[in-house]
């Protein structure tokens, strides 16, 4: 008999994929997966459990397929269909805790691999220039999908304690962006014109979709040596960009606000339904987040196939540019920068 694998949050187009590629997977005999509403898109085969993971039922998913594999996907910001925040927070946290709890009572899950974030460092202006896993925050997360996933990450490292037999990988994924994505930061990438804080150009880093699915595969598959792919690995692409240089990308121009101003302009967009500009991303587009992959390289075993650049280059060509030609805007952007030493060398 092969591996059976279990996947929640089935309903969203990243979980959907990534069934479908488990599917595949030449060791796997069966593919659970689970969410609390029908998912749009086919699942290449896989049986589809409506389920609820905030309930007990989710134990007696586990039992009646002898799960051997858990991904847990349903760790996210945003709830497919109509959801508010409570809802999204009783998802992640709660369902959490019972995924988890029915994992400890399944004597047949021998694996958990759980899809996180690396918002849980924060974003603060005293942070260290790059994250490591063992780093603590200097500002925990007060709140939002962050404060969930610093929860999450927390449960999941008590269920490791009670069953050291189990295999658990814990992803911390920075921005995910590509052809495909639907999140928070995508949304306002696609706003015609980018509100920015004045007087901050916050480094930022990218992790394509593709390689997100390719990174969860490896952990899915058993390892030739050990227990290799246990542990919490920090996955991103190669590089950083400026926010002013993802504007130049785009084409777009960018309209700085003072500090003060900005929770008011994202209550402005929240309210008009253009995008969640939550109080993390403010953070997250004042001070940026740059974290180190040398376990996702050295220990995990994966490479990502695209930079930091190169994601944001697909996202940019999928969604279109804006009114400003990104190379005109370039140039024109490098030959300002270029007079501005000359005009203070002649006064």
């Amino acid at each position: 008999m092969g591996k059976v694998v279990l996947v929640t949050g089935v309903a969203r187009q990243l979980s959907g994929r990534l069934v479908r590629r488990v599917m595949r997977e030449p060791d796997v005999d069966r593919v659970i997966g689970v969410d609390a509403v029908p998912p749009e898109h086919h699942l290449g085969g896989a049986e589809f459990v409506r389920a609820d993971i905030r309930h007990p039922m989710i134990g007696k998913v586990l039992a009646e397929h002898g799960v051997d594999t858990v991904v847990h996907m349903d760790v996210s910001g945003t709830l497919p269909g109509k959801g508010g925040r409570t809802a999204v927070k009783e998802t992640n946290v709660i369902g959490t805790m019972q995924l988890l709890g029915a994992c400890q009572k399944a004597p047949t899950v021998r694996r958990l691999v759980v899809k996180s974030t690396t918002s849980v460092y924060g974003s603060a202006p005293r942070d260290p220039a790059v994250f490591t896993e063992t780093m603590p925050p200097k500002s925990l997360p007060r709140g939002g999908f962050a404060k969930d996933a610093v929860e999450v990450e927390g449960y999941v490292r008590g269920f490791a304690r009670r069953r050291p037999d189990v295999a658990v990988a814990v992803l911390r994924f920075a921005n995910i962006l590509g052809p495909r994505t639907d999140t928070p930061l995508s949304e306002y990438f696609a706003l015609p014109v980018l509100p920015t804080v004045f007087g901050y150009d916050p480094r930022l880093q990218f992790v394509h979709e593709d390689d997100v699915i390719d990174v969860l595969l490896l952990a899915v598959r058993d390892p030739e040596r050990g227990t290799l792919n246990s542990g919490t690995f920090n996955v991103a692409g190669d590089g950083v960009l400026l926010l002013s240089q993802t504007a130049r990308r785009l084409g777009k121009p960018t309209v700085p606000v003072l500090l003060p101003a900005v929770t008011w302009v994202a209550q402005t967009l929240r309210t008009a339904g253009v995008t969640d500009f939550s109080p993390e991303q403010i953070r997250l587009l004042t001070h940026g987040r740059v974290v180190d992959t040398t376990q996702m390289r050295e220990t995990l075993g994966f490479t990502p196939k695209f930079t930091t650049a190169g994601t944001f280059s697909d996202y940019a060509r999928s969604h279109g540019y804006g009114l400003l030609p990104p190379e005109r805007l370039a140039h024109g952007v490098d030959r300002l920068a270029a007079l501005v030493p000359v005009a203070r060398d002649q006064t």
